[in-house]
């Protein structure tokens, strides 16, 4: 992609984005930057340029490093995780560009994701204990030190609670924006909407970058537990509307969104709420008056994406760098000054991969001893396994590491149901989460078991009819591409039809039934049976089932609107944890059933 630096010859010669190497003498004062830009000593700079880097999604990745493996991270793509590897990529760009041309923005999901996000919510909290003040969090002081200019709020920022994320904002050093979070009171914002930078030009006006942060409408649903009273989350169109003017009055020369949410106009919620989930491209259509977009939430990289606006006419640009640190989105501007002025001449967008690089020195001094407590937590022993349990197939098939999570949550709900619900019959669902998965023979660490369920999710129970369950199965079903009797099943391209991902797709234990992948999406569940009789359509049924689908998460028919029987804040993880613990070992023979199974016009597939 092109770039579009203060001057070419000079920028191409140091700049990290081409893949130079950067002089020691690191950055580029104002003054420099003047001279650099082309113009004479006491001349006013009639061009300018200054670039907006971005990240998102990243869920408290700081080093590259998998708590759930405890070894050095790596995937296929040879891919690197975590802020200190991209710290070192925005040092390099600050030194190619200057100081003072560089703003650094983030789109939000940053405190949940990982063991040490979960170590600084409940092991040792942030909020503190006993009351003791608490640490800071290790993603305040990493994003302080690398001098973040803001950052959208995230889905996920809202899964510890409010308490959680409020001291987290007190202790970062730049504002956390969410225009459409809002008080469910006043209606007034609960969070910064925007911030206002200055890119200062000596012997011209400063060009003034309006940054609006817009948060996800689905908060309402998947962390309905935490915010119901307190919050609500309007539409990210609705809120930019009433933003992005505000910005150009205050004299904004560029106005730059950063969204936590996808642009593709889709909503996994389906019509659960009156608001799209991923609406960058919306906002950038039918809001005028702006620039460019940092898009997140979705976990994919879009280096540049070009959106026109259906009122002016004019391009926005959108760039989303993937989650985890695996990439650095880079805005490049450059702008003229027409009448007192600056006005936006060039944009351009491209994502950086700072797998090449060494992670900062600087952050790695900061945060080790808090990673190191991190490692020693995930590898304390909880108990023992009698075999191997791995997930690389519990997306196609009923496996006995699927059934441990079903039976934790059966456990847990039944033991707390009311005397008027105990005697219903009572089933789990839950989804693969993690393929790579694997509780092995022997001992068994916490990271283990944080390996196989990796949200933070807790524990409803709720009511469904026969009807309403087999509706909800069907609705699970439409995960696999449908392959037709006699035709070869290739476990590769079976699964994630309709861009239903793993964490979507939800199995049943308590129930037996069959997925006839041989028929069309809707009419796949066959041989619904409880206890070997066909269920009735008004049998009433007790669903041990995550806080995320309860409130509606992917878009499940029927279980947000269902009867609550048991609600706990406790998380399944930690249940799990619980489990192991106070049995000593984890065997099969305990819980493992095979009660589902995949067919083609009703012969068994495996």
């Amino acid at each position: 992609m092109p770039v579009s630096p203060m001057n070419r010859r000079e920028f191409v010669k140091k700049s990290a984005v081409t893949g130079a190497a950067v002089a020691a003498a690191g950055a580029v004062g104002a003054g420099t930057a003047q001279a650099a830009d082309g113009q004479m000593p006491g001349k006013a700079p009639k061009t300018w340029s200054f670039s907006i880097l971005g990240t998102t999604d990243l869920h408290s990745h700081v080093f590259d490093w998998d708590y759930y493996k405890d070894a050095a991270y790596s995937d296929k793509a040879g891919n690197s995780v975590g802020v200190a590897r991209v710290a070192t990529l925005i040092k390099q760009q600050r030194a190619a560009k200057g100081e003072e041309h560089v703003l650094l923005v983030d789109a939000g999901d940053i405190i949940q994701g990982t063991s040490l996000a979960y170590y600084f919510a409940r092991v040792a909290p942030i909020t503190g204990t006993d009351g003791k003040p608490g640490p800071k969090h290790p993603m305040a002081v990493a994003m302080n030190h690398m001098r973040y200019d803001a950052a959208a709020l995230g889905n996920h920022e809202f899964n510890y609670g409010i308490e959680v994320l409020r001291k987290f904002e007190s202790q970062c050093r730049f504002p956390l924006l969410g225009a459409n979070a809002l008080d469910a009171k006043t209606l007034r914002p609960a969070f910064h909407p925007y911030t206002v930078k200055r890119i200062c030009v000596p012997g011209a006006p400063d060009i003034k970058v309006g940054i609006l942060g817009l948060t996800n409408p689905g908060i309402a649903l998947w962390d309905k537990d935490n915010v119901s009273g307190k919050m609500v989350f309007p539409g990210l169109v609705e809120q930019a509307k009433k933003y992005v003017p505000r910005l150009r009055a205050l004299g904004c020369d560029v106005v730059f969104l950063t969204d936590h949410s996808g642009l593709d106009g889709s909503s996994s919620y389906g019509d659960a709420l009156p608001y799209v989930e991923n609406a960058s491209n919306l906002v950038a259509e039918q809001v005028p008056g702006i620039d460019a977009i940092l898009v997140g939430h979705t976990h994919v990289e879009v280096p540049s994406y070009t959106v026109k606006n259906a009122e002016t006419g004019e391009d926005v640009l959108l760039s989303e760098p993937y989650c985890w640190g695996y990439r650095l989105s880079v805005f490049d501007f450059e702008l003229e000054l027409h009448h007192g002025r600056w006005k936006v001449t060039k944009k351009t967008a491209q994502t950086l991969n700072p797998n090449t690089v060494d992670e900062d020195p600087e952050i790695k001094k900061l945060l080790e001893a808090d990673h190191e407590l991190v490692v020693k937590y995930v590898n304390t022993a909880v108990g023992t396994c009698t075999e191997d349990l791995s997930a690389a197939e519990s997306c196609w098939k009923d496996v006995p590491i699927m059934d441990f999570i079903h039976q934790v949550q059966m456990d847990t709900v039944k033991s707390g149901l009311s005397a008027s619900d105990a005697d219903l019959p009572l089933i789990s669902v839950a989804a693969p989460f993690s393929r790579t998965a694997d509780i092995p023979a022997g001992s068994v660490t916490i990271k283990d078991i944080a390996g196989l369920y990796i949200y933070d999710n807790t524990l409803y129970g709720k009511k469904l009819t026969g009807a309403q369950l087999k509706d909800y199965l069907e609705y699970a079903a439409k995960y696999y591409h449908q392959v037709p009797s006699g035709t070869k099943v290739d476990t590769s391209t079976l699964t994630n039809a309709n861009s239903f991902w793993d964490y979507m797709y939800d199995t049943a234990a308590g129930v037996e039934y069959e997925i006839d992948i041989a028929q069309p999406e809707g009419s796949r569940i066959k041989n619904l049976t409880y206890k070997g009789a066909a269920i009735a359509a008004d049998q009433v049924f007790v669903v041990a089932v995550n806080n995320y689908r309860a409130n509606g998460g992917s878009g499940y028919p029927h279980i947000a609107s269902a009867d609550i029987a048991y609600s706990s804040t406790n998380e399944i993880r930690q249940l799990m944890i619980d489990y192991v613990t106070s049995k000593g070992t984890l065997d099969p023979k305990d819980f493992a059933v095979t009660n589902w199974k995949l067919t083609q016009d009703g012969t068994p597939v495996f």
